[in-house]
């Protein structure tokens, strides 16, 4: 039996993304243990059958010298303890600390998982900037290795870790997405009554937030009528979080309505006659989207990587630009004033997420990852 190491940042993020997966390959006979930041979800995790090790130091926003030395030092005895087989590391800050201490700990097996590129690759702040040359040399590094796979969610990624980065094709994989459970999101009829647009995210101001709000303004300005939903937390974490006083202020001056966080994300979907996601942020494929699809609900996002890559134009959503309130808001328009073409997109998207974004499929791409680099 293999030992196989999850290690993520947040346990949350984990039970989102990687639960499924984590169970699959404990079924296949796999040891599976997972290290994160425990906050809310142990117990979720734990009933699964899988080990769970709270991480004390490693904290997605901290550029801390002192602190990211400490948590890399986390990492190395927590390999020289556990001794995995195979280490899958997801997103940039797992994958590179990981990385690194897995070769110097003689970590055989590395799956490197990276959902986007994130905010060093899409953001033109100056810290952004500064980093990315330094990002790029390091993926060079920790790639190119026979014993190690990065998986990679859309073709735009690909392009700049092979060609930018100069990592060895050989050596990437590329999954289109962490996966839809169709049993779970399903398709239902839309709604009768006022029409409801939805935006589901954390809370950044990189997914789009701003232009949604100032979308819905132009829009009941032209006397259209509907109602315009934000779900989502805002995420301290993250230097692009949206104020929680700024959400409270816009959702009490009707501008828009904010609920929060929500568990329940079936059951809202049926509530929706459109979902959008106008991000300009370093998406891979984003999940909300693949669910929306799956329940067979039109799709507004940005010509943006990751965002264009679940768009079949014209058949299951509208492409928009990024940062343009007034595109985004024409393309609601035309989708708010033809319920016949929500319909019809609505049920091409779910075709799409059966055929293309399954989460049985994924597993099964990333279980084959794994099968690959064990027997080697």
């Amino acid at each position: 039996m293999s030992k196989v190491l999850f290690l993520v940042t947040e346990d949350w993020y984990f039970c989102s993304h990687r639960l499924p997966l984590a169970v699959a390959a404990k079924k296949t006979g796999h040891e599976v243990i997972v290290a994160t930041r425990i906050t809310n979800h142990q117990e979720d995790i734990e009933q699964t059958g899988i080990r769970t090790i709270n991480l004390r130091h490693m904290k997605r926003s901290s550029l801390n010298i002192l602190r990211e030395l400490t948590a890399f030092f986390e990492l190395l005895l927590l390999f020289r303890k556990e001794k995995p087989d195979l280490v899958h590391m997801v997103a940039l800050k797992p994958v590179i600390y990981g990385s690194l201490a897995a070769r110097l700990l003689g970590v055989s097996c590395k799956v490197n998982a990276l959902g986007g590129l994130g905010f060093i690759f899409s953001s033109k702040r100056a810290l952004a900037r500064f980093l990315r040359p330094i990002i790029l040399t390091v993926f060079r590094f920790i790639f190119n290795d026979d014993r190690s796979r990065l998986i990679l969610q859309n073709e735009n990624d690909w392009s700049l870790v092979t060609n930018e980065a100069g990592v060895d094709c050989k050596n990437v994989r590329l999954i289109r997405s962490a996966g839809v459970n169709l049993d779970d999101y399903v398709q239902t009829e839309l709604p009768d009554g006022t029409p409801i647009v939805i935006l589901a995210s954390r809370m950044l101001w990189d997914k789009g937030i701003d232009e949604f709000v100032t979308a819905a303004n132009l829009l009941r300005e032209q006397g259209i009528s509907a109602r315009f939903v934000l779900i989502g937390e805002p995420d301290n974490e993250n230097p692009s979080s949206v104020p929680r006083e700024q959400l409270h202020e816009w959702n009490d001056a009707g501008v828009i309505e904010w609920w929060g966080y929500r568990d329940n994300m079936p059951e809202v979907f049926s509530q929706a006659n459109i979902v959008c996601l106008p991000s300009y942020y370093g998406e891979g494929v984003p999940k909300v989207l693949i669910e929306a699809m799956a329940c067979a609900r039109p799709i507004v996002t940005t010509d943006m990587p990751g965002c264009r890559d679940v768009i079949r134009e014209e058949k299951n959503g509208i492409l928009i630009k990024p940062k343009n309130a007034a595109d985004l808001a024409s393309a609601l328009e035309l989708l708010l004033n033809n319920p016949s073409l929500c319909q019809k997109m609505g049920r091409e998207g779910r075709l799409i997420a059966e055929k293309d974004y399954s989460l049985a499929k994924v597993i099964e791409e990333t279980l084959n990852v794994y099968q690959e680099l064990l027997s080697q």
